[in-house]
């Protein structure tokens, strides 16, 4: 239990450092196919290519590790 623990926390630490500085390679957020509407009154933003993107992407690693 304690090496797993472990593991999620190096693995959390690994995603925020490349979430945080990894922006300007990786523009998560901001691909083509994310919608963003803006009106008068506020705007609304869907990042649906983005969760495809982080969806496969964690089916990978989830299959890495079984």
């Amino acid at each position: 239990m304690g090496r797993m623990l472990i593991t999620f926390g190096v693995l959390l630490v690994i995603i925020g450092i490349i979430v945080e500085f990894g922006s300007s390679f990786f523009p998560l957020g901001h691909l083509p196919g994310d919608i963003h509407i803006s009106g008068r009154h506020g705007s609304f933003y869907f990042p649906v290519v983005t969760c495809i993107v982080i969806s496969v992407i964690l089916n990978i690693v989830l299959r890495l590790f079984r």
